[in-house]
């Protein structure tokens, strides 16, 4: 389509444009509309709304089609043959937060599980919620061990910008000191129950390297006053946070970061518009806006901005950049290096281990917190007590301890027979077993060729911290893996020192192309161990406060 000039031109433009609207994708918004910028969001999907579009956030279990909500085999293999791998996220409950695969293909040479929601909101509605920092060792390790590119920032340089994400998202955590696990701005934890706190004393005192803590994660259980303003409630232990929470207890950028740029003034949203490209001007130097394909006109339409912000998540940021091609960027948008679209990273997962705590027969819990336990890094940290010679870089475990519910065995009894009648219906009215899991969250490293190898330390030292704890029938578990079922994709136009192997620079600006800033999980130079969303929110709010500051001075 042409250019617009004129005033079909000015009715669309704007100061800055945001990509996405998830995770990233509403701190930016919020960021840059609080500091004064119009702004508009631009996203594939429908329309999300806090509260009123959250469909089954509060139906019962008596409410729902099929039992507990389980899909047909059949539906999930004809419309979800990818989603549903995770084995947990596709639901009756959940499935209008995913992707259907049957109209969302894509071409996998080697398996790659990319578990995706288009919507505004994104997988701020349903990602995992817990919320690490990226530690000083990581942010050195590349440099130290000469893999991949160093990161050319460093743990000081993004510390107060976690201080000013996790206040305004709110985490609850405990404080433990570790430098390999860095503290942060926390609303008071969640409490462990009676068999998480006989694990932490017993496995502690047979492992005191392996310390215990209760998970970090974005749930409000003190909000602030900035957090009820925005009509934010104290988390409810409900546990059906996949569904979209109505109390706005998780954070999610419906709850958050769009309502906070919302009451600015300065934000417009257009669900319903798919990026398709930038617009790149070649004697200006810089980006003039995008072109998106409007979903449902499927016409094309441009938009202009001073700014542009990638926000897209890692795989369709970089999409967006490989379709941006002209003279200046024949192979890509800002691809100067060829490491768009490399470099990719996951978390590896499904390793670990379980064990039955009888001896708590007498015992129970209230509600149903929506948190773990977390076993931070405790492999190569730089002495000899934790080096390994045999990988590089470590895991951390995130699990819990918890009894069988009424659901157990359900339909069936354990010799095969239908679980119907008086019996049965007494025997499920008490608890049923007490169990207690670990699973593994293994750094993946930064390959050009995206290769990866995996080892099994994580299965083993698993089972000989509940071994330690005394707990009965300890058994160690691999539940295959394939990259992608991390669900934190990450790597593809990655942070650098130098444009010739590097993609983004310190500030998360493309290096080619100084107006245009990806901070979603394209960025990230390494992976930790440890959930990235946290880092992710961190490097946009830093970036956005770079940008404004660059525009003012005419940098862009």
């Amino acid at each position: 389509m042409a250019n617009l000039t004129g005033r079909a031109r000015r009715k669309n433009t704007y100061d800055a444009i945001v990509v996405g609207s998830g995770i990233t994708g509403g701190i930016a918004a919020k960021e840059l509309t609080q500091k004064g910028l119009k702004t508009l969001v631009l996203e594939r999907g429908p329309m999300v709304r806090h509260q009123q579009d959250y469909p089954t956030a509060m139906t019962a279990p008596w409410e729902t089609k099929y039992p507990q909500g389980q899909l047909p085999q059949a539906e999930l293999a004809a419309k979800y043959s990818v989603q549903r791998r995770t084995g947990y996220t596709m639901t009756e409950h959940t499935q209008h937060f995913f992707v259907r695969d049957d109209e969302n293909p894509y071409v996998e040479e080697n398996r790659f599980d990319w578990i995706r929601g288009y919507h505004v909101g994104g997988r701020s509605l349903t990602w995992g919620r817990q919320s690490y920092r990226h530690s000083p060792i990581d942010f050195e390790a590349n440099a130290r061990e000469g893999i991949g590119v160093d990161w050319p920032i460093r743990y000081e340089d993004l510390a107060p910008w976690y201080d000013h994400v996790e206040r305004f998202i709110g985490v609850s955590g405990q404080a433990e000191g570790l430098p390999h696990l860095p503290d942060g701005q926390y609303q008071p934890a969640m409490e462990m129950n009676c068999v998480e706190k006989a694990f932490k004393a017993k496995s502690e005192a047979r492992f005191p390297e392996r310390r215990i803590t209760m998970g970090r994660t974005a749930h409000l259980t003190e909000p602030t006053e900035e957090q009820m303003s925005l009509g934010r409630t104290k988390c409810q232990h409900r546990n059906l946070c996949i569904r979209g929470c109505p109390f706005g207890a998780y954070y999610s950028s419906n709850s958050g970061g769009l309502v906070a740029a919302e009451r600015t003034g300065n934000l417009v949203i257009r669900p319903g518009s798919i990026v398709t490209s930038l617009i790149y001007d070649e004697k200006a130097g810089k980006a003039t806006g995008v072109r998106i394909l409007d979903a449902t006109t499927r016409q094309e339409e441009e938009f202009y901005a001073d700014v542009v912000f990638l926000c897209a998540s890692a795989f369709n940021s970089a999409w967006i950049m490989m379709n941006s091609t002209s003279s200046r960027f024949p192979n890509g948008f800002g691809n100067g290096s060829d490491q768009l679209g490399r470099n990719v990273m996951d978390h590896h997962l499904g390793v670990g281990a379980s064990g039955e705590a009888p001896e708590f027969a007498d015992q129970y819990y209230s509600g149903r917190r929506p948190n773990g336990i977390y076993v931070p890094r405790f492999r190569n940290l730089g002495d000899a007590a934790t080096k390994r010679t045999d990988y590089l870089r470590g895991f951390g475990y995130q699990g819990g301890a918890s009894r069988a519910g009424w659901d157990r065995d359900l339909g069936r009894r354990s010799d095969g027979s239908s679980g119907f009648g008086a019996e049965r219906k007494a025997a499920l009215s008490q608890a049923g077993p007490w169990t207690i899991g670990l699973g593994g969250f293994g750094e993946i490293l930064p390959y050009e060729d995206n290769r990866l190898t995996l080892n099994h330390d994580m299965q083993t030292a698993a089972a000989e911290m509940l071994e330690a704890a005394g707990f009965k029938n300890v058994k160690g578990r691999d539940g295959g893996y394939a990259p992608g079922l991390g669900i934190h994709e990450m790597g593809t136009a990655r942070m650098g020192r130098d444009p010739k192997t590097s993609v983004l620079n310190a500030h998360n600006q493309v290096h080619e192309c100084k107006n245009v800033y990806v901070t979603d999980g394209a960025a990230m130079t390494s992976a930790s161990c440890v959930n990235p969303s946290l880092t992710y929110m961190a490097l946009t709010a830093r970036a956005v406060d770079h940008a404004v500051q660059a525009r003012k001075r005419g940098d862009l």
